[in-house]
Order: C-alpha cells, then structure tokens, then sequence
C-alpha cells in the first residue's frame, strides 16, 4: 500500500472509471456507480459493455459501438443489455426512482422490439414458437444467421 494515499486520498470522479494509480497488482478495486450517475445509450452501452461510463475501465480490443452491424437483431441485444444492467444497479440502489423508471422505459422497448423482430424473422425461443398456428422453432433462419448487410 501507498502511504502517499492513506493521508491524501485521490477521490475519483464519476466518468474516470480508471483504476488508481497506487493500486497494486492482483489487489481487486472495484468501483461503483453513483446515484444519477451519466449514462450511455444502449448502442454504446453493449459496446463498453457498461451502462454506466464510471465503470468503464478500459479493455483491451473493445467493441466501437459505431462498428457493430446496425440490424435488428444487435439493436435487440443492446436494448436487452441495457435492461439487464439497470436491473444489476437496482438490486443494490432500489431507492433509485431514476434508474427504475429507466429500467422500466428499456424494458417496454425491448418487449416491442423482441415482439417486432418474432414478427419479421421468427421466434427467439422456444415460447416464442408455438404463439402462432404452427409450431416455428426450426424455421430458417435462426437468430444469429443474418447477413451482414442486413438492414435495420
């Protein structure tokens, strides 16, 4: 340990997210988010694979949100992402009115847009399949076979 930091703490701000610099190796620190803490979008979310950018520790070879393909099914994925982490962060802040009527928001357009997806290319699970007249679960395509180019 540093004694440098046990007098004089460095308090870290909420979008630093770096570790500090006294810490030593295979010692954990992990941060935390704050409450009204800065928040990405669900495209940039899935990317930095946070929603929060204070706990965006830097990772090696990381995703750009820009280069991820824009189609319906990466767009599903991050809003479901999304809902996933708000409801990380509301299992330890479920005071947070802010955050749960997030949760809430992302949740609603992920249900529509899971429902939009199901209705232009098939069911994601096998609940899904059998909700029309015929049972559709091994109906071409599967989820993760899109083309590249395919659109939004």
């Amino acid at each position: 340990m540093n004694p440098d930091t046990e007098t004089n703490p460095r308090p870290c701000a909420d979008s630093c997210g770096t570790m500090p610099a006294c810490a030593p190796l295979a010692v954990p620190y992990v941060p935390f988010q704050q409450r009204g803490s800065q928040k990405y979008n669900q495209a940039d979310a899935l990317a930095n694979g946070t929603v929060f950018p204070g706990l965006n520790l830097p990772f090696h070879m990381k995703a750009e949100a820009a280069g991820l393909p824009d189609n319906h099914s990466t767009q599903l994925q991050a809003l479901l992402f999304v809902v996933t982490e708000l409801g990380l962060y509301l299992d330890t802040h479920r005071d947070d009115a802010e955050a749960f009527q997030l949760f809430k928001q992302y949740t609603t357009m992920a249900r529509e847009a899971k429902q939009r997806y199901e209705e232009m290319h098939g069911p994601l699970t096998q609940m899904s399949a059998g909700q029309d007249a015929a049972y559709r679960w091994l109906d071409d395509p599967w989820p993760w076979e899109f083309k590249k180019n395919e659109g939004a």
